[in-house]
């Protein structure tokens, strides 16, 4: 990441957005599916250099886009031509840079079908917030979608997205200048230990699978991946404004009809004072991670979207009136 240009890159991205360019990410099957059909050996379009990640012949980009990725360091020489080290994928009217194909680097930044998942849930929920965001926080924002388009809904509020991956960090700030979106900012920080304060919105999408490499943008920890899942939702209790709300998308390993991360959110959540709301978004993704020695017990995994609330002031005291009320 050293090696990038930020401005070159900031340059690149608005020259493809002025080119109209497209491209929604899948999941790493399904590229790799479509990557190996033979006619898709080398790219033929911008959505094939940027998006599928294929090697080009310079003849199918033109002279400026090409003079751009020599300058932001995106370069990578291949047999009889050339590869992009990054890849750009859309989400609303924004472009994002993120990882190359495959993102089998540690610190690699992901973009997938879960970041449109996560998006769609998050703008959905916005309108059910109980008062006026000021402080809102993206915990593990990777390449800053999450901050990104919630300092865009709520351009009065000052947004930070915090990951522990410098390499994620340094693409989350070059996508947000790129995009021109300034009531954002970007730190190193685990869960939110270097942040002050409380925080009237917190979102997040982290990892939740067992990745045996620990990727960061996979490996979600502890049993069945759900650790860093429940870490932020303690670390969030415990921070929440009154008031404030936890939107937390993750992937959960159901395990003879059993869910584990429900049974502790609800214990969490009630020792903490606040309501949580919890669905399941899609009961069956990532089944190829069933074959695995990991999930050799688990019936599916499921992604959900969880709601946490802490009451407001006066919603509490309420509670406390009529809770005291029923003990006379």
């Amino acid at each position: 990441m050293d090696t990038l240009s930020s401005s070159a890159l900031e340059k690149l991205l608005q020259a493809l957005y002025a080119r109209d360019y497209a491209f929604v990410s899948v999941t790493p099957v399904t590229h790799q599916r479509v990557n190996q059909r033979p006619a898709n050996a080398w790219a033929n379009s911008l959505a094939d250099i940027f998006g599928w990640n294929r090697p080009f012949k310079p003849a199918i980009i033109d002279d400026a886009l090409f003079a751009l990725m020599q300058a932001a360091g995106i370069l990578r020489p291949v047999d009889q031509g050339w590869q992009s080290t990054l890849r750009v994928s859309r989400l609303q009217d924004k472009l994002f840079a993120h990882s190359s194909f495959p993102t089998d680097a540690a610190d690699a930044v992901f973009f997938g079908p879960d970041t449109y998942r996560f998006m769609h849930a998050v703008y959905a929920a916005l309108a059910s917030l109980q008062g006026k965001v000021q402080r809102c926080v993206d915990i593990g924002t990777g390449s800053g979608v999450g901050a990104i388009l919630l300092a865009e809904a709520l351009p009065y509020a000052s947004c930070i997205g915090v990951d522990i991956n410098q390499q994620a960090l340094s693409l989350a700030a070059i996508n947000a200048q790129a995009n021109q979106i300034s009531n954002v900012t970007f730190c190193y920080s685990d869960l939110l230990q270097a942040l002050p304060g409380d925080f009237d919105l917190i979102i997040a999408n982290p990892p939740y699978l067992v990745d045996p490499s620990a990727r960061a943008y996979r490996h979600g920890d502890g049993p069945l991946g759900a650790q860093l899942s429940l870490n932020i939702v303690e670390a969030a209790l415990t921070r929440l404004a009154p008031g404030g709300t936890l939107m937390l998308y993750t992937g959960v390993a159901i395990t003879h009809g059993h869910d584990p991360f429900l049974e502790a959110v609800k214990h969490m959540t009630k020792a903490a004072g606040c309501t949580y709301q919890y669905t399941e978004l899609d009961p069956d993704i990532f089944s190829e991670e069933l074959v695995t020695q990991a999930y050799a017990e688990v019936d599916r995994i499921a992604a959900v979207w969880l709601l946490v609330n802490r009451p407001t002031v006066e919603t509490d005291l309420l509670l406390q009136l009529i809770s005291a009320e029923a003990t006379l």
